[in-house]
């Protein structure tokens, strides 16, 4: 699945797809927040019923983005199925706790996964990314260590924020803040692609 040649998609398609589901669970949980509803005798919350959406729509716009594209980045993969096993857990147990802890428990995950690969000299970062930015293997190593970093930054700053503060700040940070975080992120290393840039795939 993930081996074959990526084919084109619409930017405009890509984007809706990668965020529209995003943009779905905030705009769900702006207009149901206040509200409580009883289903089977349970009462669940507004944030509880925008998960339950969330998660077959995450589902849903992954499958869709594999028939358009002929693959999955294993980031893709690995970010599926945590949405639906914290998700899942969150609706089952009506606990918004484990969907807060989500976005925590995929960035350890790519933090661990970069890091094992670093101890073995590889940078798997360049697995995922290196058809799409063509840079010199020194140039690989330092970005992964430097993703390494962010993605437990990212995880520690989530922590922070669902035990610290309102779901609606969490929500405006998962919506908002990490996206913005990211491009920054990648606005930053501008110097590192240009010194390492090959202009050419290796």
């Amino acid at each position: 699945m993930t081996e074959k040649a990526e084919k084109k998609v619409n930017g405009w398609v890509r984007a809706a797809l990668e965020y529209g589901p995003i943009i779905a669970f905030f705009v769900g949980y702006v207009r149901l927040k206040d509200r409580v509803f009883t289903i089977g005798g349970t009462e669940y919350s507004g944030f509880i019923l925008v998960t339950a959406a969330f998660v077959p729509l995450m589902i849903l716009t992954t499958l869709a983005m594999w028939r358009l594209t002929g693959r999955l980045s294993k980031m893709q993969v690995a970010t599926v199925v945590l949405v639906t096993v914290f998700g899942g857990l969150s609706v089952w147990l009506n606990d918004e706790r484990f969907f807060k802890m989500k976005p925590t428990m995929i960035y350890l995950l790519f933090a661990g996964l970069l890091g094992l690969g670093l101890m073995r000299g590889q940078s798997w970062l360049k697995a995922v990314l290196g058809e799409h930015l063509p840079m010199a293997e020194e140039g690989w190593m330092i970005l992964t260590k430097r993703f390494t970093l962010f993605f437990l930054a990212l995880a520690a700053a989530n922590e922070g924020v669902w035990r610290l503060m309102s779901t609606d700040a969490w929500v405006n940070f998962k919506t908002f803040g990490l996206p913005v975080a990211m491009f920054a992120f990648l606005m930053l290393q501008s110097r590192l692609f240009q010194k390492y840039g090959t202009g050419t795939d290796e």
